[in-house]
């Protein structure tokens, strides 16, 4: 299991890679380009600059979260070839400096959804929520404002203001796009890509819908058990992976996330995990919760557990935290929740190793 941790980059993020790089046991960035607009080639100089950053802080950078895929791939429009062959120049760009893992999603429009971005906890703590009764109730253009006016002057991954000012005009193209459709145009997109992938030593890792349910009408994909499977054969590659986040997949009571870990990672079709708890409320609600078992929902030594089953043996990062003693930043992406949950992670993972070594 090789710890990392997602950094937005020296202009965009309150955390610096000095803060991170004295978390015990995280060797590696989870990085993104967020100056490139959705579609564009990734600038070869823009990834060297990157790199340079976190490898003379003392790191690695061998995963990138994300590249986003055009509207017009998930839509498939005819314009779609050339963001395909965009993104294919992209991947070559990014495994010329030593990229392995690029982990992204195939959400229509929303990259994720929650209605509360600092809800408090009895702790004083700070986390993110998510009422299906709020969703249900309000306006898409509203709920970007929402969103927008919550998030402490950060801009969240996924909600753009420029794309925000689309939505609209968005909602009206994917108009005609449901399951089925957007399934054959993710086909479509990964029978040209995994071949790149294949030639660049570049796995792409799918994330989860998040939550893992149609939101505002729009179909959703990769949900459960039975879309991750059809996903990883609709090309047969382990090229063609998956990115198992466990609070996403989590969110659905009904999916069993050890057993999905034991199933997907076992076959060599995880390079990349994100992991954190989740707490059930009831009516398809939940809230974000520390990584430690008992304040959440998902049991993280059962999970940690069917990792080290497998042998798993890529990259993980704790996900989503808390914001505590009084710290402020982008919702959900603070230093010390965060670094609490890498401990916990790397704490559990240790006793599992050493039980399993003794017992051999």
């Amino acid at each position: 299991m090789q710890m990392t941790f997602r950094w937005f980059g020296e202009e965009d993020d309150k955390v610096t890679l000095d803060q991170i790089r004295q978390i015990p046991n995280v060797k590696g960035i989870v990085g993104a380009l967020y100056d490139v607009p959705v579609g564009e080639v990734w600038p070869v100089e823009k990834i060297a600059r990157l790199k340079n950053q976190v490898e003379t802080a003392g790191m690695t950078l061998e995963v990138i979260e994300s590249v986003n895929i055009h509207d017009d791939i998930k839509i498939g429009l005819p314009s779609r070839d050339k963001y395909i062959e965009n993104y294919q120049q992209t991947i070559r760009n990014l495994a010329g400096f030593g990229i392995k893992v690029i982990c992204y999603n195939f959400m229509p429009i929303f990259d994720w959804v929650r209605t509360e971005l600092a809800r408090e906890l009895p702790d004083g703590s700070t986390t993110m929520g998510y009422d299906q009764f709020i969703v249900d109730g309000i306006d898409p253009v509203n709920m970007a404002k929402s969103v927008a006016g919550d998030s402490n002057g950060y801009v969240m991954p996924g909600w753009e203001p420029e794309r925000m000012a689309q939505l609209t005009d968005l909602f009206e193209k994917y108009a005609g796009v449901d399951e089925q459709k957007l399934s054959e145009n993710l086909r479509y997109f990964l029978e040209r890509i995994i071949p790149v992938c294949e030639e660049n030593d570049v796995k792409m890792a799918l994330h989860p819908d998040d939550p893992p349910r149609s939101i505002f009408g729009l179909p959703r994909i990769v949900t459960n058990f039975a879309d991750l499977k059809n996903i990883i054969e609709m090309v047969d590659s382990p090229y063609n992976a998956l990115t198992l986040c466990t609070g996403s997949l989590g969110e659905n009571p009904e999916n069993d996330v050890p057993a999905l870990i034991r199933y997907f990672a076992g076959r060599d079709r995880v390079p990349f995990a994100h992991v954190r708890n989740i707490k059930h409320l009831g009516n398809g609600n939940f809230e974000e919760s520390a990584h430690l078992s008992e304040m959440g929902s998902l049991d993280l030594y059962e999970i940690m557990q069917a990792f080290h089953e497998v042998g798993f043996d890529g990259y993980v990062r704790p996900d989503h935290g808390r914001m505590i003693w009084g710290e402020t930043g982008r919702p959900g992406y603070g230093l010390y929740d965060r670094a609490i949950g890498v401990a916990y992670l790397t704490g559990l993972w240790e006793a599992i190793d050493k039980g399993a070594k003794a017992a051999a």
